[in-house]
């Protein structure tokens, strides 16, 4: 799982670089900042549970729940923000972000519900990682 964790937190680092190069050409270069900012430090994050994970004690199953409840809001956080970027959506839940943008409502609506259940995956993860240590 530690490994794991390395893996997915460096690949989520690097794709937050990468998103950095897109900041001023998508449609809320706002928004694509978030999406950046967003990856660069929940890449780190899951590098820090990969440190943390040997000190946790959860059986299989926790762990496995903490690991893809996190890992999922991550990488949802990631994307969320970006299609928000690209699309110029986020208006509900980021409104300083998305400032004066605003998307198709499916495209508002796909945001929206990405960031809601990332919301509760990360709060979820954290609570049964506190509960590990």
């Amino acid at each position: 799982m530690q490994t794991m964790l390395f893996i997915l937190g460096l690949v989520l680092f690097l794709v937050g670089l990468l998103t950095g190069f897109a900041v001023p050409v998508l449609k809320n270069p706002r928004m694509a900042l978030s999406s950046h900012l967003e990856a660069v430090l929940n890449g780190m994050f899951l590098v820090l549970l990969g440190l943390l994970w040997p000190h946790l004690h959860l059986s299989h199953s926790w762990g496995v729940a903490a690991v893809a409840l996190i890992v999922y809001a991550a990488y949802a956080n990631w994307l969320a923000t970006l299609l928000a970027a690209a699309w110029g959506a986020g208006r509900r839940f980021a409104p300083i972000a998305a400032a004066d943008h605003e998307a198709a409502a499916a495209k508002e609506n796909f945001v929206s519900f990405l960031l809601l259940s990332l919301a509760v995956a990360i709060v979820a993860g954290v609570v049964i990682v506190i509960a590990g240590v």
